[in-house]
């Protein structure tokens, strides 16, 4: 039995002459170092201040997560950023020296993403980088990455937007292993790539909604009824611990209806509370960053967040046919002025994230939602391998059943770890 209540209730209880010389001269080289320190301090702390207090309103609600202290390198970091440019705001650049690796060259590809395998005609999407304006993304180096990673556990935890980044890791880094030094093995949590000579795993961890939910199961949770459970975030939690790396990402469940549960799953009678999308989500942000700042050693682990990935569900939303979608486009967004996600999620990303007093330990933020939102000529649409038999009625219409929300790889999602592993070694 189900017991539904609203959620006011709820929302009140979550919710030193050649000595003298020397002297002179290490005193010299002294204050001169001091000075450079010094104003190389202040410019970065200008630079936050600025982060801070102009937070853009409109589509880039988050440029960046500013982390505790520059004075403390962060884990994995070898160099610094851009001198405040930030490198997820910019245009996208022809370059047909892309793809980086083909479709065919990744054994680890699903082929709900083989796009070209499975008849896309044109092949433009492919060709194009991220250019930040006013400085330059550091070229994806897998050797690096790997020689990092030694010894050591990458985390992606989220959904299948997410595992999407996760193959797209892999089939950048896969090929720079010998065929009998790598794997990929499905278990009950997801999957996991393992590089053997490396002594180190990059997995992904299937949990959309980051709390427990009636859709857990990674292969079997296309569920209607979604239900997700109030203080749960340790069920998941428990398996992501020693993780050095962790990439979450939580979105696209959130905007279909769901209720929350308090009590458990196992209860006869299940209390079930509706709230609004934004509470509910909230909820779920706020559990993770408690979870990050008790469980994460922020000496040692590297926290990563993915922003919304968009979705190009109604052409009419840019201006495009009343009743279209991405099938059978094959060139961007043009303007910028096309958001493809909930702007109230990003603002509740932003105003828990951006909360020092809530998040201790430093969170990465990968802000990949408006540069994407210009991409809908990236997404799967009808090119791939379907869930089920189509119907003849289906058939007869493929912008009916065409997958606006996933993405071609290689593609876009290549770019989103170009930008993480920017972020990750030039922070």
């Amino acid at each position: 039995m189900q017991k539904v209540v609203t959620g006011d209730k709820l929302k009140k209880t979550l919710l030193s002459q050649n000595y003298s010389s020397l002297s002179s001269f290490l005193s010299l080289a002294f204050i001169l170092f001091v000075t450079v320190f010094y104003f190389t301090d202040l410019r970065y702390i200008s630079y936050v201040q600025n982060i801070d207090h102009n937070t853009p309103t409109n589509h880039t609600i988050i440029s960046l997560i500013p982390e505790k202290t520059r004075s403390e390198k962060l884990p994995f970091a070898i160099g610094e950023g851009n001198g405040g440019c930030d490198i997820f705001t910019g245009e996208w650049t022809r370059d047909y020296t892309r793809p980086i690796y083909e479709e065919w060259e990744c054994p680890f590809l699903e082929p709900q993403l083989t796009c070209i395998e499975h008849g896309r005609p044109e092949k433009d999407y492919r060709y194009w980088r991220w250019q930040p304006r006013g400085c330059s993304l550091p070229r994806f180096n897998a050797t690096l990455m790997l020689e990092t990673l030694r010894g050591k556990k990458m985390l992606f935890v989220g959904d299948s937007l997410n595992r999407g980044q996760f193959t797209s890791l892999v089939c950048l880094l896969q090929g720079n292993i010998p065929e009998k030094d790598k794997s990929m093995e499905a278990v009950p949590s997801g999957v996991v790539f393992t590089a053997k000579d490396y002594n180190a795993t990059i997995e992904f961890y299937w949990a959309p909604f980051l709390l427990e939910s009636n859709a857990d199961d990674p292969y079997k949770h296309r569920v209607t009824d979604r239900i997700v459970r109030n203080g749960s975030i340790d069920t998941h939690g428990e398996n992501w611990r020693g993780a050095d790396i962790i990439v979450f990402n939580s979105y696209i469940w959130w905007i279909s209806g769901l209720r929350i549960l308090r009590g458990s799953f196992e209860d006869e009678v299940k209390d079930l509370v509706e709230i609004p999308m934004e509470d509910s989500y909230r909820i779920a942000v706020g559990s993770l960053i408690k979870w990050i700042n008790k469980n994460v050693d922020p000496q040692k682990t590297r926290v990563f967040f993915t922003s919304m990935s968009p979705t190009h569900q109604g052409s009419y939303k840019w201006g495009g046919a009343s009743k279209g979608n991405c099938y059978n486009e094959t060139s961007m967004i043009k303007g910028g002025e096309f958001f493809g996600a909930e702007r109230s999620l990003m603002q509740v990303i932003s105003e828990e994230l951006m909360n020092t007093g809530k998040a201790e330990v430093p969170i990465t933020f990968l802000n990949i939602t408006q540069l994407s939102s210009a991409r809908k000529d990236a997404h799967t649409s009808i090119y791939k391998k379907q869930w089920g038999p189509l119907t003849d009625k289906q058939l007869a219409d493929p912008m009916s059943y065409a997958d606006c929300i996933h993405w071609c790889l290689p593609g876009l999602q290549d770019i989103w770890n170009e930008l993480f592993f920017s972020k990750l070694f030039y922070p």
